[in-house]
């Protein structure tokens, strides 16, 4: 095979991790939506369920080129950090679904979705130096976690049960 070959070959890797990892967590989240999901609080801002399915699935291919792309960079100087960063937030955003639709924990759910947070944001900073349009395409995917943040912690405060008096 070809150098061209190998790198195009990758690429269709790193597509297929990332966006088989996500159908597999639609396996947990779609019967949790019309079960559990549809009788938890939920604040006034929540978007229809059906967006999410369209967005991720866009989220998860550019997820798939950014690492792609430092993966093609990874003996640069910082270059095998920025990979390390990128499999700890794919780790991290595959474990979402199972925490929080799963175990149904919108707990558990919000320290992953915080720590993925903060995974993406270290990727972007290690990214952009070696492989800037990594950390771009990286952009929309932080903006959205940031909602999915601040909409996760909206649901566990909703659903907190407190101590009874």
């Amino acid at each position: 095979m070809t150098a061209s070959g190998k790198r195009w070959g990758a690429l269709a890797v790193f597509l297929i991790v990332c966006v088989a990892g996500g159908a597999l967590g639609g396996i947990v989240t779609v019967p949790a939506i019309d079960g559990w999901y549809r009788t938890i609080q939920k604040p006034a801002w929540t978007p229809p369920d059906g967006l999410f399915g369209p967005v991720w699935t866009v989220l998860y291919v550019t997820i798939a080129i950014a690492g792609w792309l430092v993966w093609r960079h990874r003996s640069a100087p910082g270059g095998g950090a920025a990979m390390t960063l990128w499999c700890v937030q794919l780790a991290l955003n595959l474990a979402w679904s199972p925490l929080f639709f799963g175990l149904r924990s919108p707990g558990l759910g919000l320290v992953d979705i915080v720590l993925l947070w903060a995974a993406i944001v270290a990727f972007l900073w290690a990214a952009r130096r070696i492989a800037p349009a990594a950390a771009l395409l990286l952009v929309p995917y932080l903006a959205w976690v940031s909602f999915a943040t601040a909409l996760n912690l909206a649901i566990f405060r909703l659903n907190a049960v407190g101590p009874t008096t």
